[in-house]
């Protein structure tokens, strides 16, 4: 098992000034970080190098907007959300990120009224394919991440999520389990997780209210007895947010700062994290 923390708690793109916070992940024990990709055009390679000399090592999330929604009615659309999505797992190439995780299986905070037509849902798969096989030759796994019903209508659940893997059938394509999307939208945390065992690539680990792990309200025993059942080993990454991403707020719903400080919710994050693995897995 490796711990992360992903770098959205702070800014929606990395950079020198979050040095210092990339040196005190590592000094408080962390594994690795999650990399913003909203800005495709920095030196990642360079950055590779430099979570290198930090010894971190990193994963990736990016999202789809309604300007390149993959699911679009508009074939140019959907053109565009794929060749983003592509770029984006060249820039995990370039900083050797293993996993690009997030919703870019269609438009953040975009709704059409109603839920996923078929026709969208075979959109949605075809566009999938082709980013998987890019996903393949630059060998980056995919997390696709399914979201409540709030932030997206395509996929709401881990089992359509799981569905939506199987029917894009790759072999780079997989899913991310999310513990704050579960709780929203799950009525069965254990059965949600084991429905998509064999399709989980990467765990967030979220509180109900995005803060502090382990200070809410999420079935915290339940998602961590079960994901030693299904025999998951791979990165529990923090997802928290606060006020520092005015252009995820619509999504988000992020107004207040519901903990101390940013270096408080990785340690204490942390440090639950840990516990609740000890007490199972050692």
């Amino acid at each position: 098992m490796k711990f992360g923390m992903n770098l959205l708690l702070w800014n929606g793109e990395i950079n020198d000034e979050m040095l210092p916070t990339l040196e005190n992940l590592k000094a408080m024990g962390y594994d690795g970080v999650e990399i913003p990709l909203f800005n495709y055009d920095l030196d990642y390679s360079a950055w590779g190098k430099k979570l290198d000399d930090l010894g971190l090592e990193r994963t990736a999330v990016t999202v789809r907007t309604e300007e390149d929604n993959p699911i679009s009615s508009d074939a140019s659309i959907r053109q565009k959300g794929v060749e983003g999505t592509k770029r984006a797992l060249d820039c995990c190439a370039a900083m050797q990120a293993t996993h690009l995780v997030g919703p870019y299986h269609s438009a953040l905070g975009h709704f059409s009224g109603a839920g996923p037509t078929e026709l969208e849902w075979k959109y949605g798969v075809e566009s999938m394919r082709a980013v998987a096989e890019h996903a393949g030759d630059v060998n980056v796994m995919l997390g696709v991440e399914a979201l409540n019903r709030f932030e997206c209508y395509l996929l709401n659940t881990h089992g359509d999520a799981a569905r939506f893997a199987k029917d894009v059938d790759h072999a780079n394509c997989r899913i991310m389990y999310d513990t704050f999307h579960a709780n929203i939208e799950e009525k069965d945390i254990a059965g949600a997780i084991r429905g998509a065992a064999d399709m989980i690539c990467h765990i967030h680990i979220s509180e109900n209210d995005r803060s502090t792990p382990g200070s809410g309200n999420v079935r915290w025993a339940e998602n961590f007895d079960t994901i030693k059942e299904i025999g998951y080993d791979g990165w529990l990454m923090i997802e928290a947010f606060g006020l520092a991403l005015p252009e995820l707020v619509a999504a988000t719903k992020i107004w207040r700062r519901m903990y101390e400080s940013e270096e408080q919710l990785s340690r204490d994050g942390l440090a639950f994290m840990k516990k609740e693995y000890e007490a199972r897995w050692t």
